[in-house]
C-alpha cells in the first residue's frame, strides 16, 4: 500500500519537471514548429533548418485533480490528507507526461513558392495514468466497511510510450483563400506499456451458510498488459548501443498522418484547423504480455495449527491457495503475442483576426500570404485518450513588436486549470531565431499549488523572411 502512494507521489511531483496543446506554437507562421500543429499553416519564411536536437523542445505535465501542496501543505496531518486527496479524486482525473524533442528539422519551398516542403525526425514520450478510484480505496480502507460494495477493475486504465517519428510534410497554395497541407509519418516506437480497457469486479458478501461468513469474489476479470521493448531492458539488455540503435529504428513501426488548412475569409479573418497522429504502431519486436481472466471465490483463511487439512502444512496451504488463484484467473505473466496500438488523435481549430500588415497598408493582402503585425483569435484543441476525449479552449494575443522581436500571450481553459495564462517571446538576429514559451506562468510564484506545467524552446536558421 505504501509503495502506491509513493509512485502517486513521485507522479505529482513528476509534473513539475515538466498536456500536449501546443496553443502557443500553432499558427504562428514565423516558426517551423506551426507547420507540426498544422500542416496546411502558412509560412513567412522560404527555408529553415533547426539545430540538430535543439530546434524544437516540449515537455508538459500535470494533474487534473491534486497537486504537490494538496498533500504536503501545512497545518494537517498527512494522513488526513491522503485521505481528503482520494475522496476528492475520481476515475476519471489523471496525471499526464509529454516529452517531444526535434532531432532533425529542414524545410524549403518549392520553384514557384506556392509550396512548401517540411521534413524531420521527432522523439516523443507520452504518458498517461488515470487515476484508479476503487482499487486506491480498497488499498486505503480495506474492504471491512464495503461489503457488497463492487471495486471495478475498469478504473485502471494506463499509457506509455516512448517513440521516434520520422516525418515529411507538404503545404500547397491552392487560390488565393485556401491553403492546404499534409504529413506523412513513419513511427518507430522504443518502448510501449498499455493497460486500458480493463474488465472486471471484487466484491465481498455475507455468506452465513458456507464455510466462513464472507465471500470474497472476482469476477469477469479481464486484466491486460501490454509491453514492448521492456522485456531486454529487464533482461538485463540496456546498454546504449542499444538503445541508440532502438531510437533510430526498431522492429516496432508504424504509420500514420496529419492533414491541415487554412482558409482566408478575408484581409484580416483567417480559419484554420489540423487532424494529427492518425495512425497505429504494430508491435511484434521485444513484447511481452501479462494477463488475468477468469473468476476466483476465497472463503477465508483455515486456521488450524500447527496441521490445517490431513496433515497437510501451513506452508503447503498457502502455496495450494496461491496456485489456485493463479489457475482459475488464467494468470499468464510470459507471453509474447503481437498487438496494435493507436496513436492519440488530435483536433485543433482556430479563427484568427489580424490587423496592421507589414509593408504597404494599403496592398492586396487577400491576393497575397503577407502576414499582420497583431492577431486576435479563439483556438479549440482536443485529443483522444483512453477513457474519451479531453480539450482545452484557449483566447490569445500574437504581437510582433518589430521585425526581430515577436511575443503572444494565452489564456486556456482546460482540465487542469481555468486560468492557465502562457507566454511566447522569439526573436530573430539576421537569419538565426530563437523562441521560448511557457505555460500557466501564474502559478510559478508557488509552482507547487500548481496542476500542470509546460515549458518549449528551439534555435533554427531561417531564410528569405518576408520581413
Amino acid at each position: 500500500m505504501r509503495s502506491i502512494f509513493c509512485i502517486l507521489i513521485a507522479l505529482l511531483y513528476g509534473q513539475y519537471s515538466v498536456a500536449q496543446n501546443k496553443q502557443l506554437l500553432y499558427g504562428v507562421e514565423s516558426l517551423p514548429q506551426s507547420l507540426l500543429l498544422n500542416p496546411g499553416a502558412a509560412t513567412s519564411f522560404d527555408k529553415h533548418i533547426g539545430v540538430p536536437f535543439f530546434s524544437g523542445f516540449y515537455a508538459s505535465a500535470g494533474s487534473s485533480g491534486v497537486s504537490v501542496d494538496d498533500l504536503f501543505r501545512e497545518g494537517s496531518d498527512f494522513n488526513i490528507r491522503i485521505r481528503e486527496v482520494i475522496s476528492s479524486l475520481s476515475n476519471t482525473d489523471f496525471f499526464t507526461v509529454n516529452q517531444q524533442t526535434e532531432l532533425v528539422s529542414i524545410g524549403w519551398k518549392s520553384k514557384f513558392k506556392e509550396r512548401y516542403y517540411s521534413a524531420g525526425i521527432y522523439q516523443e514520450l507520452d504518458f498517461i495514468l488515470y487515476f484508479p478510484k476503487d482499487l486506491a480505496v480498497l488499498g486505503l480502507e480495506g474492504n471491512a466497511d464495503f461489503i457488497g460494495t463492487a471495486f471495478d477493475f475498469s478504473d485502471l486504465s494506463t499509457t506509455a510510450e516512448l517513440l521516434s517519428v520520422y516525418h515529411f510534410g507538404i503545404s500547397q497554395k491552392i487560390n488565393k483563400k485556401l491553403r492546404l497541407g499534409a504529413r506523412g509519418k513513419l513511427y518507430s516506437s522504443i518502448l510501449n506499456a498499455n493497460s486500458a480497457r480493463n474488465q472486471g469486479i471484487f466484491i465481498t458478501t455475507e455468506t452465513p451458510d458456507g464455510p466462513n461468513f464472507l465471500s470474497h469474489d472476482i469476477r469477469s476479470a479481464d486484466v491486460v498488459l501490454n509491453t514492448s521493448g521492456l522485456r531486454s531492458l529487464s533482461d538485463g539488455d540496456a546498454s546504449g548501443t542499444g538503445l541508440i540503435s532502438r531510437t533510430l529504428f526498431s522492429g516496432n513501426i508504424g504509420l500514420g498522418f496529419d492533414v491541415g488548412g487554412t482558409y482566408t475569409v478575408n484581409d484580416k479573418v483567417t480559419l484554420t484547423a489540423s487532424l494529427l497522429d492518425v495512425g497505429f504502431i504494430f508491435h511484434s519486436t521485444d513484447t511481452r504480455n501479462y494477463q488475468l481472466k477468469g473468476d476466483f471465490s476465497f472463503q477465508g483463511v483455515n486456521f488450524q495449527f500447527p496441521a490445517i487439512l490431513d496433515g497437510e502444512s501451513t506452508v503447503d496451504y498457502f502455496q495450494n491457495l496461491q496456485d489456485d488463484f493463479l489457475d482459475q484467473l488464467n494468470y499468464e505473466d510470459d507471453l509474447s503475442e503481437s498487438y496494435i496500438t493507436l496513436r492519440p488523435v488530435k483536433i485543433n481549430a482556430a479563427i484568427n483576426y489580424g490587423f496592421g500588415f507589414f509593408g504597404n497598408q494599403d496592398c492586396d493582402c487577400f491576393n497575397d500570404e503577407t502576414f499582420a503585425k497583431n492577431n486576435i483569435g479563439l483556438q479549440l484543441y482536443t485529443i483522444k485518450r483512453p477513457q474519451g476525449f479531453q480539450g482545452a479552449v484557449t483566447g490569445y494575443y500574437d504581437l510582433s513588436l518589430s521585425s526581430f522581436l515577436r511575443t503572444k500571450v494565452s489564456y486556456t481553459v482546460d482540465p487542469f486549470s481555468t486560468s492557465n495564462l502562457g507566454v511566447l517571446l522569439s526573436t530573430r538576429i539576421n537569419k538565426f531565431n530563437f523562441y521560448i514559451a511557457a505555460e500557466n506562468v501564474l502559478d510559478y510564484t508557488n509552482i507547487a499549488k500548481a496542476r500542470n506545467a509546460a515549458v518549449q524552446f528551439g534555435f533554427q536558421l531561417l531564410f528569405n523572411e518576408n520581413y
